[in-house]
């Protein structure tokens, strides 16, 4: 991390930068309906642009202020008129931002390109430019025409059975699973409310980001990480930066077959939103049997919101259906898988971008109980 101004990610609007997005988007904006159309379905020529930028390191050579593209072409072994091909077509959506002379700076949304930023989204876009992400794609028909997942058709297993046999690429998706979790962590801790001496479960939490931010706020309370074994195998060194290695236990185990009980809170972010509704529903019914009558549940999820509008999540909802057959959902479905598992809803508040949802346990109805999901 350098000691520039610049090194650091501005806030929307913080500085000049800002100005390129909004003057790539409002262009956009402002031609007629054929050509906006026609550049929508370009997007497969968008993104692999962003993504080799980002792999050959770009971001990272301008976090010092502009450069000639002849530099950035040394500094990254590529070939200049190439680079500057692919660098303009970046800029034209407000990626970079070319000045005089051939030099290339950062704008607003590349500074979260770079792998020292605060909220970097790097290790997303690279995962989003491995076959993982872009090969479902070629089969989204298969998905149209039988709602099951088109990676399964691609490569004959699932995606989390695929990642168990290619270590590289689940070292890529694990960095970029951790970026994700980190981001927004701080902020949801911040509104999940524990009584004090809790004991609080961290379910599919990977390295612990979510649950080391709730015990930094909840300086009495005691933790439990579970997820499987390799995604938790490294979290003892960040634990002991966070200072709550001392206070958390960390266990391997699948959760659709068994959830360690006896703890007084159980969260789980975008953890649901991975499967259909039966597994789903498979998973909060063992939740439901291991907090027992008087535990709390939390479900952290970007939740979809109103129709017809610019919307992330309805974007994310088909990556999840053509790469594990998951879905993203609206607080009512939510709402309904919980109380197929016994739960129900006593909370909600929105926090960094996601909703957290705070269930208890209906004691009337039970864990096991055939209610439809809806």
């Amino acid at each position: 991390m350098t000691d520039t101004t610049t090194a650091v990610p501005p806030r929307d609007g913080a500085d000049g930068n800002e100005h390129d997005d909004r003057a790539a988007f409002e262009a956009l904006a402002a031609l007629p309906a054929r050509h906006r159309l026609m550049i929508l379905t370009m997007g497969r020529v968008v993104a692999p642009v962003v993504w080799a930028l980002t792999e050959l390191g770009v971001p990272d050579r301008l976090a010092d202020g502009p450069l000639p593209v002849g530099e950035l072409a040394r500094g990254t072994g590529t070939h200049e008129p190439t680079l500057l091909r692919l660098l303009r077509a970046a800029a034209s959506f407000g990626v970079f931002a070319e000045e005089p002379e051939g030099r290339f700076r950062l704008t607003a949304m590349s500074q979260f390109l770079r792998a020292d930023a605060e909220q970097s989204v790097r290790d997303l876009v690279l995962m989003n430019g491995t076959e993982l992400f872009w090969r479902p794609y070629e089969a989204i028909l298969h998905s149209a025409r039988t709602g099951l997942p088109a990676f399964d058709h691609v490569f004959g297993t699932s995606l989390f059975a695929h990642l168990d046999e290619r270590p590289d690429l689940a070292g890529v998706f694990h960095r970029a699973m951790t970026a994700a979790s980190r981001r927004g962590s701080a902020a949801v801790a911040a509104v999940i409310d524990l009584p004090p001496g809790s004991r609080v479960a961290d379910v599919g939490g990977g390295q612990g980001y979510l649950l080391a931010e709730v015990l930094r706020r909840h300086p009495g309370c005691r933790g439990l990480l579970f997820d499987r074994p390799a995604a938790i195998e490294d979290a003892g060194p960040f634990l002991a930066s966070r200072g709550v290695a001392d206070r958390t236990e960390r266990v391997a185990g699948d959760f659709f077959a068994e959830i360690p009980a006896g703890c007084d809170a159980y969260l789980l972010k975008h953890v649901l939103h991975d499967w259909d509704d039966d597994a789903a529903v498979r998973i909060l019914r063992n939740v439901r049997r291991a907090a027992g009558d008087g535990g709390r549940v939390h479900v952290i999820e970007m939740v979809t919101g109103e129709l017809n509008t610019l919307d992330v999540v309805r974007l994310l909802d088909i990556d999840m259906l053509v790469s594990a057959g998951g879905r993203e959902r609206s607080v009512g479905e939510y709402r309904r898988l919980a109380a197929a598992a016994g739960l129900r809803l006593t909370g909600r508040r929105a926090a960094a971008g996601t909703t957290v949802l705070e269930f208890r346990p209906d004691v009337g109805v039970g864990a096991g109980a055939d209610v439809s999901a809806g």
